[in-house]
């Protein structure tokens, strides 16, 4: 019975540790059938109250799976955020979806109806049954890479961020995009793709499109683009998503060591402010409040012993309080900026008082109180 028992445990903690995939028959007036949608929700979705980015992949029967182990994949370590992922089946249906008038380059009929479906019935369903944030981004292949930049033309375009893989575009796409670029006003990411041995039609236009894109200037678009060595049209999905990933949520994820060495380092500023304002803008794009990871502040602090910029100190040990209240971190940072500043008896106080605060990133107590006592031998206090 104990070893039954245990057994339901492990697999009930199991259950709950993995990202979940549920699959739906979704019906639509708009398209007057029933279509197959799959949904991963983030790993712990049911015992936590927070809301999340959504991913929607079209050509979800073979691209799902590729983007949704991704984003439980790269989520897992925080290199971006916990996302829905929401897949829509399309099989052979794809060709009536993305049916465009070829005169007009502009969605018609069947591809209308698929359209309204996404924008006024898909969308809404899954900002009423999830917990979901603003931040949208669609995710498409070959035609529905094409596709998903119609969302583009919308006054207030649908996606925050789109995923452009060998895309094969309609006539005017091109003409659509670099007409509708300049005068995006809300934060968007563009990733675009192709591969030297994708068709040679699809990757000309693929990189001319490039081209055009980036000589386009608008502080509003973030914009990658990509040709990649080797993979088919067919495989370049599995080689793109996690790039296309990685440039997107660029901001979201720890300071690495090319940011600390060729932005943090180069700074006239000071460092803290540049700390603050990126994980604000974390909130802004994503609408998630992250807590700042322990690796960034000492990324900050490297950076102010690096410049021997001592009184930075102050502003990071407030927001180290602020963000970590009942750690020692931010008397550590006090206590240093005290000291190096020339107020070593405020520094001795303050390394006391944080012995009686939880340790935290490798500074102990051990540690604080061995710098107090060592001020207060050179001091005789």
């Amino acid at each position: 019975m104990k070893r039954i028992l245990l057994l339901l445990t492990t697999c009930f903690v199991m259950s709950n540790s993995m990202a979940q995939t549920i699959y739906k028959e979704m019906a639509s007036e708009k398209l007057g059938e029933t279509r197959q949608i799959k949904i991963q929700l983030p790993r712990n979705y049911d015992t936590s109250d927070k809301n999340y980015p959504v991913i929607y992949v079209f050509d979800a029967d073979y691209l799902f799976e590729p983007v949704a182990g991704n984003v439980d994949y790269y989520s897992y370590w925080e290199d971006i955020p916990e996302a829905i992922v929401i897949g829509v089946n399309q099989y052979d249906l794809r060709e009536n979806d993305v049916y465009f008038n070829p005169l007009t380059s502009l969605p018609v009929e069947t591809g209308a109806e698929f359209f309204e479906f996404v924008s006024m019935e898909l969308v809404p369903f899954v900002n009423k049954t999830f917990r979901t944030e603003k931040f949208k981004v669609a995710v498409g292949h070959g035609k529905t890479a094409n596709f998903i930049n119609y969302f583009l033309l919308k006054e207030v375009p649908l996606f925050h961020s789109y995923i452009v893989l060998s895309p094969d575009l309609a006539p005017e796409m091109p003409n659509f995009l670099t007409e509708v670029f300049p005068k995006l006003e809300q934060k968007t990411f563009y990733y675009l793709a192709t591969t030297n041995n994708d068709s040679k039609g699809i990757q000309a236009k693929t990189e001319a499109l490039a081209n055009s894109l980036k000589a386009i200037e608008n502080n509003n678009v973030l914009k990658t683009f990509d040709t990649f060595d080797g993979p088919s049209h067919y495989s370049i999905p599995a080689h793109a998503i996690p790039k296309a990933l990685e440039s997107i949520f660029l901001v979201f994820q720890p300071i690495s060591k090319k940011e600390y060495k060729e932005t943090i380092l180069k700074l006239d500023t000071n460092p803290v402010d540049y700390l603050t304002e990126k994980y604000q803008m974390i909130e802004d794009l994503f609408g998630i409040e992250k807590t700042i990871l322990i690796n960034d502040f000492k990324a900050i602090e490297a950076a102010i012993k690096k410049h021997e910029k001592w009184e930075y100190f102050e502003d990071l040990g407030k927001l180290a309080r602020k963000e970590y209240p009942d750690t020692l971190l931010g008397n550590y940072y006090l206590g240093r900026f005290y000291e190096e500043t020339g107020s070593p008896k405020k520094a001795m106080k303050t390394y006391q008082s944080a012995y009686v605060l939880a340790e935290i990133g490798g500074i102990t107590k051990d540690q604080v109180l061995e710098l107090s006592e060592q001020i207060k031998a050179d001091f005789g206090y």
